[in-house]
């Protein structure tokens, strides 16, 4: 078995410096020693080992971030899949990063950019209130609660705004009257966003507004709580469901429109390296020790969300960006680098890829199958650890940044969050969309299904608009198909009674969506610069 490891107490050992800024006293800087082992500086990237040179690692419990959700600690002397270690480390409920240092910021009174001279006076205002939202850490508490920013928050209620046009204006075309605007929004944090949109859709459209219903899901009850009271009083068309989305089992028959902005960054992803010998995979496991020091390690892939990610990619033409370098498609070239003294046996990057993505993605096909997504992230990130599809690993310290090269880091600590490939985002996405559900499940699941009668058929089926004649799905995916849209299904239709697929998703960037939906004189500086548009340059859109 060819396993290459990598091991740290790395990040650990930089939330613990960080966290020994913080201690109140002496003597609780003593106690927490003698709770503690002393720190070992083992950080080793280049290490080539297997199981059977480290017997410890084949005695540990493989886990699950489920399994973890229970622990109140991080845990010790077990194993994981990387994903299962990202998301123990940020979202466990007892010492993960958003339930524990995560503070998405937010002020009461929006700017008024009509008022501020040009981008450097708007940036000076987003700092002073930047400070003014600062939490300052009690004593023992490590770093303290982290403060970030979405264009939500800088940019209410106008970014709101454009987002409501741009779903009312597809509701009109494609469902009114006769549906119900029906919104799903995954992960409201503040709720600033439901807000503005139906404020405007109000105000606006309200034709719209009486047939609305405005659903959240969100997995933290703190912020569930904030949500019901800040949006049902003027709402009473809001429904919350404190629930991980990933956990979501209710079948939504009716057309629906689905967002998920500034969500999908902070999703788990897997981690394999490729075999040098015969570029074969491999998965990545994260095992930790008694002592808490983290070891990577890496098996043959007999994970099925990987293998599905892995076999989807290959049917829409993807090639893994670990693999365009031009020697490694020549076994002889590959074969003389391996030669070489301590070389290492796979891939020298390790690649991200996303797996908790594609979980979403066949939760939409499953639950939501007349939905319309509306999605938006970063397309690409500054300071990311090395790899391919790496992610930025970092914590706050003092107001300054402080990056890693490592996501093997303290739980709860550091923010972990990816870029995403758009193109290939889009890709799976229409791959998914086409699939029938059946043919999503993994492995185990399709078993248990099949002792199901009735649970392909429900998924499987759509419910019929009221302006839907009798379409033969099979029929009219042999039909022409305009450029640019899915085959029909039975109970799809257009505006006007004519069975049409749904067009298939656009990607552009956060300024061309602006641009298109926003009131941009809302935010328009006195020296006409435009932070609306100039802000977020690394941000894409999917609808």
């Amino acid at each position: 078995m060819i396993l290459a490891t990598t091991r740290t107490n790395h990040g650990r050992l930089i939330a613990a410096n960080i966290a020994k800024r913080f201690k109140s006293s002496p003597a609780a800087s003593s106690n927490a020693a003698q709770a503690k082992h002393k720190d070992r500086y083992n950080y080793n990237r280049s290490s080539v080992i297997s199981f059977e040179d480290d017997q410890q690692h084949t005695t540990y419990k493989r886990v699950t971030a489920r399994e973890l959700a229970s622990y109140r600690t991080p845990p010790r002397k077990v194993k994981m899949l990387a994903r299962d270690f990202i998301h123990d480390s940020l979202y466990n409920p007892h010492y993960g990063y958003f339930p524990k240092n995560a503070t998405i910021f937010s002020s009461d009174t929006p700017f008024d950019f009509t008022q501020l001279h040009d981008l450097a006076h708007f940036q000076d205002q987003v700092a002073r209130r930047y400070v003014e939202y600062g939490i300052v850490p009690a004593p023992g508490e490590g770093p303290g609660r982290q403060v970030w920013h979405t264009p939500t928050e800088l940019f209410k209620p106008w970014y709101g705004q454009a987002i409501a046009q741009n779903l009312v204006s597809e509701y009109m075309v494609r469902h009114f009257p006769y549906e119900d605007f029906i919104v799903y929004e995954m992960g409201a944090g503040n709720g600033t966003l439901a807000q503005n949109i139906l404020d405007y859709i109000r105000d606006h459209y309200p034709e719209v507004y009486e047939r609305t219903q405005y659903r959240i899901i969100e997995i933290s009850k703190p912020l569930a709580e904030a949500q019901r009271q800040r949006l049902l009083p003027d709402h009473p068309c809001v429904e919350i469901f404190n629930k991980n989305v990933f956990e979501w089992d209710t079948y939504v028959p009716a057309p629906c429109f689905f967002l998920a902005l500034e969500v999908i960054d902070n999703f788990p992803h897997d981690v394999i390296r490729y075999d040098l010998e015969d570029l074969r995979p491999y998965q990545g496991i994260v095992s930790i020790d008694e002592q808490g020091d983290f070891t990577e390690l890496y098996e043959p892939i007999h994970d099925p969300l990987i293998r599905q990610f892995l076999q989807f990619r290959s049917e829409i033409g993807h090639e893994s960006p670990a693999l365009t370098s031009p020697w490694l498609k020549y076994p002889s070239l590959r074969s003389m680098y391996r030669s070489a003294p301590f070389a290492p046996n796979v891939t020298s990057k390790p690649e991200f890829i996303p797996t908790r993505i594609l979980t979403f993605l066949k939760i939409l096909r499953q639950n939501f199958p007349l939905h319309r997504l509306l999605l938006s992230d970063f397309s690409s990130l500054p300071d990311t650890m090395p790899g391919y599809n790496a992610p930025v690993v970092q914590t706050r310290f003092r107001d300054t940044m402080v990056p890693v090269e490592t996501f093997m880091v303290q739980p709860g600590y550091f923010d972990i969050f990816f870029p995403t490939s758009f193109e290939l985002l889009r890709d799976m996405y229409e791959l998914v969309m086409s699939k029938p559900v059946s043919a999503l499940r993994l492995p185990e699941k399709a078993d248990a299904a099949k002792s199901t009668p009735t649970g392909t058929a429900e998924a499987d089926s759509l419910r019929p608009s009221p302006t839907a004649p009798t379409v033969s799905g099979r029929l009219g995916a042999n039909f022409f198909t305009p450029k640019g849209r899915r085959p029909p299904r039975a109970g799809q239709s257009s505006g006007i009674s004519l069975a049409m697929g749904e067009a298939r998703s656009t990607i552009c960037t956060h300024q061309e969506f602006m641009q298109q939906y926003a009131n941009l004189d809302g935010t328009r500086l006195r020296n006409g610069d435009n932070p609306l548009l100039d802000y977020y340059r690394n941000v894409k859109f999917l609808y």
